[in-house]
């Protein structure tokens, strides 16, 4: 109650920033000598050329940038404290014999560290997904924010997640072939508890399905709720692009697709969104032969609506690497043969793509009127390495800018009397 009471009044305020260079998430260019204005912990106007509303409190951006919070496109921040550590990891469930059904709230700890990094590092939302354990469906995700307060969840069951690639295979038993059976099967079989819950089976522990995994894939053969497919070869991603056939209804997002530039058309044609990661460029397994940094830039300039995740990129504490990534792909530019993204592309590739590629693009990553005020304020641009994040806004609430590294950077910048151990002092 007294942290509700606390952020009351600033829900209610209305912060007009004002004077600096005003990116919007949103693919266009940096506005120079913008305001953005908040109220209500939505955005109201961005641009230039703004009056500042009565009443207003004014923040003085001159000389800085204001842009929307990266949102981490896929991510298992919250999940996880220390991987080794079995009872501070959430991401999978080995021994349990449900897999579809799993939802991730109950694991999202708003108090591990990664949560407060992100932040600092100017990371205002995250697509939460688990991880597969038995079977090829990992269970239901969720986005939340990374506010300091208890919290977090945004959108519950946003989506389910599952792996169909090399890891998918031996989860479906040793073969692709098995894994497209297995979900073909699975998908049927919720079909079937659609049409007559009562009749459905799967009590025993032995069915494909249990009760609780079919009816978590209902909304899923439905086109009620966005099936993130994680795929990377090339050949997989045609595979994927093909379930359609078999389920018409379903609402594919394509995540990793390291070798998706070398069917970027497909991709395109079928109108599947791509949540890639940005970093893969070496033949790490079979399933990535053909990785290049240009992969992502060379997927948009043929159509496909991609952004920026980090599957298996230290996802569960390192999000703040996005605008590394991003920056990078600018950088591609500049280089004789390679393929990357314009500024403005590769903000939005960590913004609103990630937001849009869950339809929750007119909510959350971008500085766009009605959208949630999540707001940073750089000392410089970006998407720059040593630009760093002045001050934060989620939901309109500003935010501490504190975590463990600050702390301790603080504690040994300028050590007091009796604030390091013995072997450390004269």
């Amino acid at each position: 109650m007294a942290l509700a009471l606390l952020a009351a009044p600033a829900l209610a305020e209305t912060v007009a920033i004002t004077g600096g260079t005003v990116a919007l998430g949103d693919g266009s260019a940096p506005i120079q000598g913008g305001t953005v204005v908040i109220r209500d912990g939505r955005i109201v106007a961005a641009g230039q050329g703004l009056a500042v509303p009565a009443g207003a409190r004014v923040i003085d951006a001159t000389g800085k940038w204001i842009a929307p919070g990266f949102v981490a496109g896929f991510s298992r921040i919250g999940l996880v404290e220390v991987d080794g550590v079995d009872p501070t990891n959430d991401t999978r469930a080995n021994k349990s014999p449900y897999s579809a059904a799993i939802d991730v709230v109950p694991g999202i700890n708003p108090g591990v560290s990664a949560i407060a990094v992100s932040r600092v590092g100017g990371v205002t939302r995250a697509i939460v997904a688990p991880a597969t354990a038995n079977m090829i469906f990992a269970g239901q995700g969720a986005v939340i924010d990374m506010g300091a307060d208890p919290n977090a969840v945004m959108v519950p069951r946003a989506f389910q997640f599952v792996e169909m690639g090399e890891d998918g295979a031996q989860e479906a038993g040793g073969s692709r072939p098995a894994l497209y059976l297995q979900f073909r099967a699975s998908l049927e079989a919720a079909q079937r508890y659609a049409r007559n819950p009562a009749g459905y089976g799967g009590d025993s522990k032995d069915s494909l399905l249990i009760r609780e995994d079919a009816a978590a894939l209902v909304p899923v053969v439905n086109g009620k709720m966005p099936l993130l497919v994680h795929v990377e070869s090339a050949n997989d991603i045609r595979n994927v692009l093909k379930l359609k056939q078999w389920f018409p209804s379903l609402k594919l997002v394509i995540v990793g697709a390291t070798e998706g530039w070398t069917v970027a058309r497909d991709i395109a044609a079928a109108g599947v969104p791509v949540i890639a990661s940005a970093l893969n460029d070496l033949p790490a397994s079979f399933e990535q032969l053909a990785a290049t940094q240009s992969n992502v830039g060379r997927m948009k300039a043929a159509g496909v609506r991609v952004s920026i995740g980090m599957i298996n990129d230290d996802d569960a504490r390192q999000a703040r690497y996005a605008p590394q990534y991003a920056g990078n792909l600018v950088a591609l530019t500049k280089i004789p043969g390679a393929t990357g993204l314009n500024w403005g592309e590769a903000l939005a590739a960590i913004t609103s793509g990630p937001a849009e590629a869950l339809g929750l693009g007119g909510e959350i990553g971008s500085l766009r009127p009605g959208r949630h005020a999540d707001v940073v304020v750089w000392d410089g641009d970006p998407l720059e390495l040593s630009s760093h994040a002045e001050r934060v806004w989620i939901d309109g609430v500003e935010q501490p800018l504190v975590d463990r590294q600050t702390k301790l950077r603080d504690r040994y910048a300028t050590p007091q009397e009796g604030e390091l151990p013995k072997a450390y002092q004269r």
